[in-house]
């Protein structure tokens, strides 16, 4: 069975469900608050387990209650807590969103125990790295933890997917050597690029940006658009699966955590493997919340095979 790693971000997640989001100045009324597991590390190394991998996770949560219940999140979706250590003192990352009714989100994330993750952190996950088919990691901890883990994963030959969010405008040339696969939505692409998308054309200018910048395999997420696929072997945009969507947080998160999971080592069937990350996305924007929306392998398979 196929090991992942992720390293990233612990949060927990309060959702204030609302007709429209506020303007600057204007009170509005919540129809629902709802509280799950989140943060972009959870949410796709969560994805990665249900894909079907072994899947373990690096991370931090803090000294509190949410520091508990995200364990029990993680552990009962069938991700190791080997590796994930409580921060005392700290309390744990928490995301407060903003949900209208079209299924738009607005984020403030309160870091907390996730910027406590060191190189240490990672150097402990020695052993676990000489297992890895894949490692995963975002832009919500430590940069300086993340270029410790790829430089690791490449010696040991595993393949670096970077999830380069929430985006910077300038990413290390250290992390970028070590990354086989970027896969930025298009705001983020942009942000690193600095070419806004608002055309096919733009993906692909985007892509060979991303590219001059020393990846070699790009996939830019373009929401109901599809995803767009750029390698030495492809240059596709990859359509969607329309639904209607109710909720779209955590989608990104369950299309890279399903990329990983059925992606080969060679990369030789990125293509393959984006159609089913996107369809698991699919399923997952028409359901509330971040963690309990993911699909699962069987239902993904279901679906494709339908």
């Amino acid at each position: 069975m196929k090991r992942i790693v992720v390293i990233g971000s612990s949060n927990v997640d309060t959702t204030l469900h609302v007709e429209d989001f506020p303007k600057p100045g204007e009170t509005i009324n919540a129809s629902e608050v709802s509280i799950a597991g989140g943060g972009k590390g959870a949410n796709q190394a969560i994805a990665a387990a249900k894909s079907g991998a072994n899947t373990y996770f690096i991370s931090r949560v803090g000294e509190d209650s949410f520091g508990e219940f995200i364990m029990n999140q993680l552990k009962s979706y069938g991700v190791s807590l080997d590796y994930l250590e409580t921060t005392q003192g700290q309390k744990t990352g928490h995301a407060y969103i903003t949900l209208n009714e079209k299924g738009q989100n607005n984020i403030i994330i309160d870091h907390g125990a996730n910027y406590s993750l060191s190189s240490a952190d990672i150097d402990a996950a020695n052993d676990l790295m000489d297992q890895a088919d894949c490692v995963i990691a975002q832009f919500e901890t430590p940069i300086k933890a993340t270029i410790e883990a790829f430089k690791i994963a490449k010696k040991k030959g595993a393949v670096t997917i970077l999830n380069p969010a929430p985006a910077i405008e300038k990413i290390p040339t250290e992390l970028l050597k070590h990354t086989d696969l970027i896969t930025p939505n298009e705001t983020e692409s942009a942000k690193i690029t600095g070419i806004e998308i608002k055309s096919d054309a733009d993906l692909v200018i985007n892509a060979q940006k991303l590219h001059n910048l020393g990846v070699k395999n790009v996939v830019i997420t373009y929401g109901d658009k599809g995803a767009y696929i750029s390698s030495q072997k492809i240059q596709k945009l990859v359509p969607p699966f329309k639904v209607d969507a109710i909720d779209t947080t955590g989608a990104g998160d369950t299309f890279i955590g399903f990329l990983a999971g059925n992606l080969k080592k060679d990369l030789s069937n990125l293509e393959e493997a984006a159609k089913i990350a996107s369809r698991a996305s699919s399923i997952a924007v028409q359901r509330l919340g971040a963690q309990p929306s993911i699909p699962t392998a069987k239902e993904v398979q279901d679906l494709m095979e339908n």
